[in-house]
This record gives C-alpha cells, sequence and structure tokens, in this order.
C-alpha cells in the first residue's frame, strides 16, 4: 500500500476520532445546560425534568432549601419525607457544574441509607436519565469523580465524614433526631460557607435531642414542621392519582386515635409532627424508646424465647415478641381468636424459629394457652419427638417481685419486669423493633408512681384503659420476652406448676 494511502488513512481516523469526541463533548455539554438551568429552581427541576410532583408542602421545603442554608422539617408519619430528601439530592448533584457540588446523606443506620434515600435517589437517577452512575451508596459521574454519598458514621465518630471540599455543599440529615451532636457539629464544619445547604427532616419523637434545639425559635434555622392534618389526604388539595395511597391517610389517623390517644407522645410525634414533652411520670424515656428503635445489635444464639400476652377482651390483641439475644421483633398480633388457636399459632413459631422457651402471661385466658401448650409438650409426633419441643413458662405478673436481696423495692412482679425493661434500655441493651410503632406508643405512655411506703408501682391495664388507651399489648408481650429465665422459673415453681 503506497505511504500517502497509509498516512491518508491515519488522517481520516484521527479526523473521525476528533469528530466523535467533539459530538460527545457537545452531547455532555448539551445535557449539562439542560440541568444546570435549573440550579436554583428545584421544584421546575422535578417538575419538568423529572416529570414529578410535589404537593405544597414538599414544594414550600424544596423552594426554601433553595434559598436559605438550614432547613428543619420535623414531619408526621408518611408525608413524602423519602422522595422529597432523594429528589433534593438529585437536583443537587446534576444540576450545578460537574465537580462543584457534593452531597452527603446521614442517617443513624446503615439500613435507613440504603432502603430509604438511596433506594429512591436510584430510581430517580434512571427515570431522569441523570449523569454518571448510582451504587449502593455512592454517586460517581463517568470519569470516576465522587459527587455523593450516603454514611451512618457513629455519633463518636465526625471524622468520617470530614475532608469534602466542594463549592455547593448538600447535607441531609434523614431521621434526623437519631443523629448526635458531635455528627451535627462535623456537618455545621462541612456546610460553613453561603452557598452550602443542610436539611434536617424526620419525626419529632425525642424532645432531648439536636434535632429538637434547631427547630426551637430563635435557632437561626427555617422550621417546617408537617403535620398529618396539613396533607392532600386531610386538605384534599388536587394530587396526582398515584400520590395518594402514599400519603397519610385518615383510616390510619383515626386507628391512632383511638389507639394512642390524642395526648400520647408518638400520635403528636408521628401525627401532629410535633416533639412531645416528657412526662415526669413516665416509665420509660422518650430517647431511650428511639435510641432503641435505631439501635442494631446482634442477635443472640443462647437466648432464643416468644413472650406471649393473650388476649383477654375482644377489642384486645394477642400479641407475640420473638426475643433472641438482645434483639426483640414483634412476630404475631392477632385478636378474636380461641385459647386452642392461639396454642396452635405459638407452637408453629416455636417450631420455625427454634425456640427453647415461652413465657406466657397466664392470668384469665392466658392460662388455658399455657394449660394447652403443657399438654403438647407431652405428646409425641412421628418422629418420637415432643410436639412441643420449648419449655413453658407461665407468669404470673400480679405475684411477689423478685425480691431476692430483700429490699422490696416493688409492688408485684409487673413493677419488677417493667423496671428491668426500663434499665435495659437505659444501658443500651435492646435491639427494638423499628416496625412496631404500637409497642413505641404503649412505652412512652406508661406511668408509674412512687407509693408512700417507697415501693414503685406501674399502672395496670385498667388504669391505663381508664385513661382513655387501649391495652398495652405489646409491650406486655415485650416485657415477657425479656423477663429473665431465673426469675421465671422461681415463679413457676412457686406456682406449683412446674
Amino acid at each position: 500500500m503506497p505511504s500517502s494511502q497509509v498516512s491518508l488513512d491515519v488522517s481520516t481516523l484521527q479526523s473521525m476520532r476528533a469528530r466523535v469526541a467533539a459530538e460527545i463533548a457537545r452531547r455532555k455539554r448539551e445535557r449539562t445546560d439542560r440541568l444546570t438551568r435549573f440550579q436554583n429552581d428545584p421544584v421546575g427541576f422535578v417538575e419538568n425534568h423529572l416529570l414529578g410532583f410535589y404537593w405544597s408542602k414538599q414544594r414550600e421545603i424544596a423552594e426554601r432549601v433553595a434559598t436559605h442554608r438550614l432547613v428543619a422539617v420535623p414531619s408526621c408519619h408518611d408525608a413524602g419525607k423519602s422522595f422529597l430528601a432523594s429528589s433534593l439530592a438529585a437536583w443537587w448533584g446534576s444540576c450545578h457544574e460537574p465537580g462543584e457540588a457534593f452531597v452527603v446523606t446521614l442517617a443513624p443506620t446503615a439500613p435507613q441509607v440504603r432502603a430509604v434515600i438511596w433506594r429512591e435517589l436510584k430510581r430517580v437517577h434512571r427515570s431522569g436519565q441523570l449523569p454518571g452512575r448510582v451504587l449502593t451508596t455512592d454517586w460517581k459521574l463517568d470519569d470516576g469523580e465522587l459527587i455523593a454519598m450516603g454514611r451512618s458514621p457513629k455519633d463518636t465518630d465526625p471524622t468520617s465524614i470530614q475532608g469534602i471540599h466542594a463549592k455547593y455543599v448538600l447535607i441531609i440529615l434523614d431521621e434526623a433526631t437519631g443523629i448526635g451532636k458531635p455528627l451535627w457539629d462535623a456537618v455545621s464544619s462541612l456546610a460553613a460557607n453561603e452557598y452550602s445547604r443542610i436539611l434536617a427532616i424526620g419525626n419529632p419523637d425525642d424532645p432531648s435531642t439536636e434535632f429538637h434545639e434547631v427547630c426551637k425559635p430563635g435557632s437561626g434555622w427555617e422550621v417546617i414542621p408537617i403535620s398529618a392534618f396539613e396533607t392532600p389526604n386531610f386538605t384534599q388539595e388536587p394530587v396526582p392519582d398515584f400520590l395518594r395511597p402514599l400519603l397519610v391517610s385518615p383510616t390510619w389517623v383515626e386507628e391512632r386515635k383511638r389507639r394512642w390517644g390524642e395526648s400520647s407522645p408518638v400520635y403528636q410525634s408521628k401525627v401532629l409532627g410535633k416533639f412531645p414533652e416528657q412526662a415526669s411520670d413516665g416509665l420509660f424515656m422518650l430517647s431511650d424508646i428511639t435510641k432503641a428503635a435505631a439501635r442494631e445489635l446482634t442477635p443472640g444464639d443462647d437466648i432464643n424465647e416468644l413472650g406471649v400476652d393473650v388476649a383477654r377482651y375482644g377489642t384486645d390483641f394477642t400479641v407475640v415478641y420473638h426475643r433472641r439475644g438482645p434483639v426483640a421483633r414483634r412476630v404475631m398480633k392477632v385478636n378474636g381468636r380461641d385459647t386452642m388457636e392461639i396454642a396452635g399459632s405459638i407452637l408453629r413459631l416455636v417450631n420455625e424459629l427454634g425456640v427453647k422457651r415461652v413465657k406466657i402471661d397466664d392470668i384469665g385466658l392466658g392460662g388455658g394457652v399455657t394449660d394447652r401448650l403443657k399438654e403438647l409438650a407431652n405428646e409425641y409426633g412421628s418422629d418420637g419427638l415432643r410436639r412441643m419441643k420449648a419449655e413453658v413458662v407461665p407468669i404470673n405478673v400480679g405475684s411477689r417481685p423478685n425480691d431476692e436481696d430483700g429490699d422490696e423495692k416493688f409492688v408485684n412482679l409487673r413493677a419488677d419486669l417493667h423496671w428491668m425493661l426500663r434499665e435495659r434500655l437505659q444501658d443500651g441493651l435492646i435491639d427494638l423493633d423499628p416496625d412496631d410503632m404500637d409497642v413505641q406508643a404503649q412505652m412512652a405512655d406508661i406511668k408509674y408512681k412512687v407509693k408512700s411506703t417507697g415501693q414503685i408501682l406501674v399502672e395496670s391495664k385498667d388504669d391505663i384503659k381508664k385513661r382513655g388507651r387501649g391495652s398495652p399489648d405489646d409491650l406486655d408481650a415485650l416485657i415477657l420476652a425479656f423477663a429473665p429465665g431465673s426469675t421465671t422459673l422461681q415463679i413457676w415453681e412457686r406456682l406449683g406448676r412446674g
């Protein structure tokens, strides 16, 4: 082949490569220009580019984030917080010039980071065909530059989010109640210039937190609370049909009003979007409850037990809590079932979960369930093994407390067991079911008093009902699940049922 022809082919190839590179650059520039026009307009970005929708409070919050450095949103349950936070992260990361902006999202636990904002962010990124790639908790541009990350650093390790340098930094504190003050201080140093923003959002569960402090008047923060009664399903604000089922409903609110009561701390937080006050006679601290529900502990193999509270009346629930070491999860909640059906359900749970001990409130209908389970323990299946393989321990919470040291601190065993759970919460030794809002409401609402004798008395179920509350069935099952084995065995012997 003539050398001139080779030279021509190389020249042609180089020209083609240059044209391709120029076209890629043009398209990237076009895409960047298409997005950067929304740099100060998050609502326009969501509605015109993502083809999404903000209802009025979401729109107000997005507009405030665009113009104010510090925005706090104490919000009720199911108000669209996840979509709001993830879409704002998408807006910030894609609508600034590449390399000029950075997003940090923080949440108390890693599952909250992955399953809430970043799960939604991946969907938003995909539907909006935004630049780069969104991984599990990282967002990188095509050249590998990191422009956003989601983290759940320990409150004692604020250095894990330091060293970020960008002109435009957006920090989103999700479930902000669960984030400790050292991290708030670290976040403040990240957003030190006038171009950066902090959005703190979450349920206002705990009045002892930094989130509560920034939501107070005079804090310097723009505070936009959201009550359930301000959401579209209550105000009938026009919204797309697909959105209504995703927002808090009047049915849910009415159910919680009946079950928790309007003065309940959890009702105030989850429904009204207000920080509750800690009652002076409240048995459990709100801060302890909130931390326990956000905590992630390792299940233990040495303790595998059920706590069972059997319904006494038609509107009450039979609740079963499963405990593995410090981890407690509700595994059953039913009403209107007879004792034989309840016994059968417990037997199934014992076999499925490998439970070693079942502790049952033996008062009333619970005694019938106890008797049937003990009968099953004496029956054998086709495999030659006992049908009921777990130890059955009946507990009468009205009996004498376990005063091993003779100090007579408690009026009865009910008070003794409740106090044990209180101390376990205070010591950080329980991983509470985050999905059981009923147990959190019951814990936040239950009261105690010290009698003239100096003994501690926890209010009874009947007294709780006189205050217009529902029966604390979830809490009672949880209490039984954490009743110490030594105590329950002594009770069993004392009752002569061993």
